[in-house]
């Protein structure tokens, strides 16, 4: 099979500055500084309120962002990107944090609505379409008296900090497997997926 030469672009929701860094609202932040690291990705800077990043991964060629704008406000520099570099919103992956599914739960979606999630709200309004594929991560629900919003804007706890590397490089095989062989075998994989 020939490699595909249209440009993927793999984006991870967050929020930008240190005091987020380590919040369950960030982790598709750490899914791209992962996949920056694991695939030796290169650095473009900021760009396009976005930090960005360039380079191949299994053969595919990609940009990975970050947008720098908040949360909520993430449609604009997304679309920047995508009307600069001519990408289709296709092929775009956007990860992000869910509170619907347990910690270390990874769920592939292609299509649909925001499910509350403020950061796919706005690239849902901002784009005009919700054709693209979302790499849904699992954050949990909050403790009881704990509201949502200090729960995403929480740091992982202290038995939860073990599993997340591995976590991470969950999110790094589903992004790959979308990548190399289409959302629709990435659910297969993962959506049905038991954990033990």
């Amino acid at each position: 099979m020939m490699p595909d030469k249209r440009k993927h672009l793999i984006i991870g929701l967050g929020n930008p500055g240190p005091v987020y860094a380590k919040t369950r609202h960030n982790i598709g932040f750490m899914v791209v500084d992962r996949l920056v690291r694991q695939y030796g990705l290169n650095d473009l800077g900021n760009r396009l309120n976005a930090q960005l990043f360039s380079g191949e991964i299994a053969g595919i060629q990609v940009l990975a962002a970050k947008p720098m704008a908040y949360m909520n406000r993430s449609g604009e520099p997304v679309t920047n990107i995508i009307r600069t570099y001519g990408v289709y919103c296709e092929d775009m992956v956007v990860i992000h944090d869910d509170i619907d599914l347990a910690y270390e739960r990874v769920k592939i979606k292609k299509k649909g609505g925001d499910g509350g999630h403020n950061g796919l709200r706005s690239l849902i309004d901002a784009l005009g379409t919700d054709g693209f594929v979302r790499v849904r991560m699992g954050v949990g629900r909050p403790e009881a008296g704990i509201g949502v919003v200090d729960h995403v804007l929480g740091e992982f706890d202290d038995n939860q900090y073990p599993a997340l590397e591995r976590y991470l490089a969950q999110a790094l095989e589903a992004v790959e497997v979308i990548l190399c062989n289409g959302a629709k075998e990435a659910m297969n994989r993962f959506n049905r997926k038991i954990r033990i």
